[in-house]
């Protein structure tokens, strides 16, 4: 898949989410590119200014959980106790693409207490589905 149809897939999946959710499961997002497109690929959020600069700190609880895990295009990372502006799950989404999702204000443990996580879980499952059956080609 290219980087527009993945980003139209991750922008209907949130707003899925969100509607699941009854609120705002996630409000910055972006697809991180660690092979030859390095860096960010694609960003929405609150602080598009800050996310390069900062991305080394917020991505550290991320990067923590998911060591030695293995993952695979689809599989998702959740970082429960990860605040503020640090990541609170990542996706693979291609073979060195990764999408990260956050919301800047509550941690993943205050978003899985809400009883709509579940539906709007699902749903983040369904866009791990899709990339897993057609991963984002760079």
């Amino acid at each position: 898949m290219d980087l527009a149809a993945a980003r139209n897939h991750i922008l209907a999946a949130l707003a899925r989410m969100n509607t699941a959710y009854g609120q705002t499961v996630f409000d910055e997002w972006a697809v991180l590119g660690l092979g030859g497109n390095r860096g960010v690929i694609a960003y929405a959020g609150p602080r598009p200014e800050r996310f390069r600069r900062e991305m080394p700190d917020d991505a550290a609880p991320l990067r923590a959980e998911a060591a030695g895990q293995p993952s695979g295009v689809g599989d998702i990372v959740f970082a429960l106790e990860a605040g503020g502006t640090r990541y609170d799950a990542f996706m693979r989404v291609g073979e060195a693409d990764y999408l990260v999702l956050n919301h800047t204000a509550k941690t993943m443990a205050e978003i899985r207490a809400n009883p709509g996580w579940l539906k709007a879980q699902a749903v983040l499952f369904e866009l791990g589905e899709k990339f897993r059956a057609d991963p984002l080609a760079e």
